[in-house]
C-alpha cells in the first residue's frame, strides 16, 4: 500500500497547537485526584463514593480509543481532533454545572468519551507529518504537553480548587478546551497540511478491516502486547508511591502530592532534552537507559531510609518512563503506516489496559506485604524490558534492513 510521503517542512505550530489540547486532556485524567475532598463534601458523600468521577472518566477515556482510530483515518485525523475538542469543552463545562454527583459523573463519563480521542490521534498525525528520523523528537516536544498536564492535574488541581472551587477548575479547562478548538478550526481552515493522509488509501476498507490490517502484523502486535506489560509494570507500583509515603513516613497528603508530581518534574527533562538523548543514545540506547534509570529508581523507593530520598526517586521514575516509553511510542507511529490512527488507538487502548490490570495486581500484594515488593518487582521487569525491547527493535531492522 502507498503511504503519503511527509511535507517537506515539520507543521510545528500546527502540532504545538495539539500540545496544548493534550494539556487539557490530560489535566482531565488526574485534575479530579485532587478535587475528590471538595466533591464529596459539596454533595454530601464520602470521598469513596466521590470516587466514581475518576472511575467514569478513566474507563470511557481508555475503552473509546478502541474506536476512534478508524475514524480519524478515514475523516482527517486534525479534523477529527479539532471535533473532539470542540465537544469535550461543552462537555466539561458541563462538568462544573452538574447540580448532582449522578450528574457530575455523567458529564466525567461524556467527556471522556471525547476527550480520549485527541492525544492518539493527535500523536497519529504527528507520525503522518514527520518523517520517521525526526519523529522521536518532535513526539518528545509534543509530551510536553501532556506531561504539563498531569502536572497542572495532580498539583494544580489542588491548589487552584481552594482558590477558586472544584466548579471553577472545570470551567477553567473548558475554557483551555474552547480556545484550543477556535485555534485548531482556524488552523484546519487555513492550513492545508492539517488535511495530511486524509483519506489516503484506504482502499474502501471497512473499519473492522482497519483492525484486521493492525493487528494482522505481527510488529505491530509485538509492540501492543509490550505497552500492555510496560503498562502494567510501570503504573501498577507508581499507583501506590503515594500511599507508601504517607504510611511510611508519615508525610501530608500536601507533601506527597508535591513529591508525586515530581514525576512530571523527570518527563520534563527528557522533553527538553530529547534531541540530545537521541542524537548520542539512539533508540536502542533509550530503551536500555530508560529500563536502568527506572530500575535504579523504582530500587530507592523500595529500600529508602529517609522520605527525603523520594522526590529525586520519582523524578527518577518519570525521566526513565519517558525515555523507555517515547522510544515505544515512536515505534507505535510506524507499525502500520497506512493504518495509522487506528494503530495509534489500539496502542493507546492497550496502556489503559495495562494500566488497570497493573493497579488491580498490585494492590493484592500491598494489602499483604507493603508497597516495597511490587516496586523492587518493578525495577526487575522494567530493566528486563528495556533490554528485551533493544534487542527487539535491533532484531526488526535487521529483518528490514534499517
Amino acid at each position: 500500500m502507498t503511504v503519503l510521503a511527509p511535507p517537506p517542512q515539520t507543521p510545528i505550530r500546527t502540532i504545538t497547537l495539539l500540545a496544548v489540547s493534550s494539556f487539557a486532556t490530560q489535566a482531565m485524567v488526574r485534575v479530579t485526584d485532587s478535587l475528590l475532598p471538595q466533591i464529596a463534601a459539596d454533595f454530601s458523600v464520602t470521598v469513596g463514593a466521590a470516587a466514581i468521577v475518576v472511575t467514569a472518566y478513566a474507563v470511557m477515556h481508555g475503552t473509546t480509543q478502541l474506536v476512534i482510530g478508524p475514524i480519524g483515518d478515514k475523516f482527517g485525523k486534525y479534523r477529527t481532533v479539532t471535533f473532539a475538542v470542540a465537544a469535550a469543552s461543552v462537555l466539561v463545562f458541563l462538568c462544573g454545572m452538574a447540580g448532582s454527583l449522578d450528574m457530575l459523573a455523567l458529564a466525567r463519563l461524556a467527556s471522556g468519551a471525547f476527550a480520549g480521542w485527541i492525544i492518539p490521534l493527535g500523536m497519529a498525525y504527528v507520525g503522518d507529518v514527520t518523517p520517521y528520523e525526526k519523529r522521536q523528537q518532535v513526539l518528545g516536544t509534543y509530551l510536553s504537553g501532556q506531561i504539563m498536564g498531569q502536572l497542572f492535574g495532580q498539583a494544580m488541581g489542588g491548589v487552584l480548587g481552594d482558590l477558586i472551587g472544584w466548579r471553577g477548575v472545570f470551567f477553567l479547562l473548558a475554557g483551555i478546551f474552547a480556545v484550543s478548538a477556535v485555534a485548531l478550526l482556524y488552523e484546519l481552515r487555513t492550513n492545508p497540511v492539517t488535511r495530511w493522509g486524509q483519506n489516503a488509501d484506504r482502499g474502501g476498507r471497512s473499519f473492522m478491516a482497519d483492525y484486521s490490517v493492525v493487528l494482522q502484523d505481527p510488529w505491530a502486535r509485538l509492540i501492543c502486547i509490550f505497552a500492555f506489560l510496560e503498562s502494567m509494570a510501570m503504573w501498577g507500583p507508581f499507583a501506590f508511591v503515594g500511599a507508601d509515603l504517607h504510611l511510611r513516613f508519615g508525610l501530608s497528603y500536601t507533601m506527597v502530592g508535591l513529591i508525586v508530581g515530581m514525576f512530571a518534574v523527570g518527563g520534563l527533562i527528557y522533553s527538553t532534552s530529547v534531541r540530545v538523548f537521541v542524537g548520542r543514545l539512539g533508540q536502542t540506547g533509550l530503551a536500555i537507559a530508560g529500563g536502568a534509570t527506572l530500575a535504579a529508581a523504582y530500587v530507592v523507593l523500595a529500600v529508602q531510609p529517609v522520605w527525603w530520598a523520594s522526590p529525586v526517586a520519582v523524578c527518577g521514575v518519570g525521566l526513565g518512563f519517558y525515555m523507555l516509553h517515547n522510544t515505544l511510542q515512536t515505534n507505535a507511529t510506524q507499525m502500520t503506516p497506512h493504518a495509522r490512527g487506528t494503530a495509534v488507538a489500539i496502542f493507546s487502548s492497550a496502556l489503559y489496559l495495562g494500566q488497570t490490570a497493573g493497579v488491580a495486581g498490585a494492590s493484592l500484594v500491598v494489602d499483604r506485604w507493603g508497597a516495597a515488593p511490587i516496586f523492587v518487582t518493578a525495577a526487575v521487569a522494567l530493566l528486563g524490558m528495556g533490554f528485551w525491547f533493544a534487542h527487539l527493535l535491533r532484531q526488526h531492522r535487521a529483518a528490514h534492513g534499517a
